[in-house]
Parts: structure tokens; C-alpha cells; sequence
């Protein structure tokens, strides 16, 4: 649970997402979607409760728990004045990687978030879709098995949104993806199953399977 004052923001939920899953989280604006990310992600302390990551107590083992997950912000915060190699070595060193194991790090989130062809160009010079691709980059840099990912195509045109839907469905084949969203089509396109967050509260879970009928559960929620 985590409360803001008299508002309940997010309200006894309890789920699990394993390695090898994209999981999405959909729910309505204030649905409580990205206070839960910034809970799992170690930014936010939960009012009561208790959050696991890969068998770490989030909160009791912070440092090590945070170690194991890669979070990508709504706002994606970046360092524009930064090259996408710096800014990339920075992330790597704050997450206590080596020299030896940062170029190597930083080698294969270049190549794998597609960045090859930028790789040397200042951050605040890149297109909103490359932008997001350097906060996934910065995400895996540290090849954590949790990733965690706020409206990760927000805002993107369709051509980019396509390219990052890829890019997480790739990642989601060994690690375990949470990514929150309020666009269906997406969700089914891109996940294993589905967690449907409302005033809070988890409302529905609609596995794989049953994603075609996405739209009629939502609609029901939010009618």
C-alpha cells in the first residue's frame, strides 16, 4: 500500500512477474500505475507492505535489490548536454561497473537499442524516439534481470513506437518486464499477459490468451 496523506494511491496489490515474461500494466491516468513502478523501482518507499526483486526485500536490501532492475522513467531524465557514450559510461559507473565491463556494457546497449549511428552526438541533439532508445540503453547498460518501464512509447510516432515495442519484446525473451501503458493495442501486442490496475487496486489479470478481449474489460472498468 502507499498512501499520499488522506489518498490511498495504490491499494493492497500483490502480483508476480517471472524472467522471460513482458507483463503490462494498463490502467487509466491516477490509476496508480507509476506510483507502483517508482515502489518496485526502490524510489518510493511503500506505507505498508513488502516488495521482492529476484528474492531481494526491496526495502530491506535496497542496494542490492536496486542492482537488479533496469527503470525507465516516464519523464525519462537525461543529461542532454552529454554524447550517448558518455552519458552511457556514466550510468555504467554509477552502477559500479568496471572499466573492462563498462565498454563492454556500454558496446552492447549501443547495439542492441540501435544507437550505432549516434553513438557520438549529444543527447539534447536526438529525436524523441532516439531519446527514449539512450533511456533504454541506460536501463540494460548494467544487464539487470528486471526492467521496469514507465509509457516507454509515449509520445513517439508510430514508426518509433513500433521499433521500442520490438526492442522490449526482444528483452522480454530473458528477462522479466513490467511495462505500464494506456494504449490496448500495444499491450496485446507486446506482452505475455496483462494487469489491469484501477483506483489502485489490481481489477483484472488477462493472460495471454484472452488479450483480444482487452478492450471489453477496460471498458467495463472505466465505463
Amino acid at each position: 500500500m502507499r498512501r499520499y496523506g488522506p489518498v490511498t494511491a495504490v491499494d493492497g496489490i500483490s502480483f508476480e512477474v517471472a524472467a522471460g515474461q513482458v507483463v503490462g500494466f494498463l490502467g487509466p491516468n491516477g490509476a496508480g500505475k507509476t506510483t507502483t513502478l517508482r515502489i518496485l523501482a526502490g524510489c518510493l518507499r511503500p506505507t505498508s507492505g513488502k516488495v521482492a526483486v529476484a528474492g531481494q526485500d526491496a526495502a530491506a536490501d535496497a542496494v542490492d535489490s536496486r542492482a537488479l532492475i533496469g527503470y525507465l522513467p516516464e519523464n525519462n531524465p537525461l543529461y542532454e548536454d552529454m554524447e550517448v557514450c558518455e552519458y552511457l559510461r556514466w550510468c555504467a559507473g554509477a552502477r559500479g561497473l568496471s572499466a573492462a565491463d563498462t565498454s563492454r556494457a556500454i558496446a552492447r546497449a549501443v547495439e542492441r537499442c540501435g544507437l550505432a549511428e549516434v553513438a557520438g552526438r549529444a543527447i539534447g541533439e536526438l529525436s524523441k524516439g532516439y531519446r527514449q532508445r539512450v533511456g533504454l540503453a541506460a536501463a540494460i547498460v548494467h544487464d539487470p534481470p528486471v526492467l521496469l518501464l514507465d509509457e516507454p512509447t509515449a509520445g513517439l510516432d508510430p514508426n518509433q513506437a513500433v521499433e521500442i515495442r520490438r526492442l522490449i519484446v526482444e528483452l522480454g525473451r530473458e528477462k522479466a518486464v513490467l511495462f505500464s501503458s494506456h494504449i490496448l493495442p500495444e499491450v496485446k501486442a507486446a506482452c505475455s499477459r496483462a494487469l489491469v490496475i484501477h483506483k489502485g487496486k489490481i481489477a483484472a489479470e488477462v493472460p495471454q490468451e484472452e488479450l483480444e478481449r482487452l478492450e471489453d474489460v477496460f471498458r467495463s472498468l472505466t465505463a
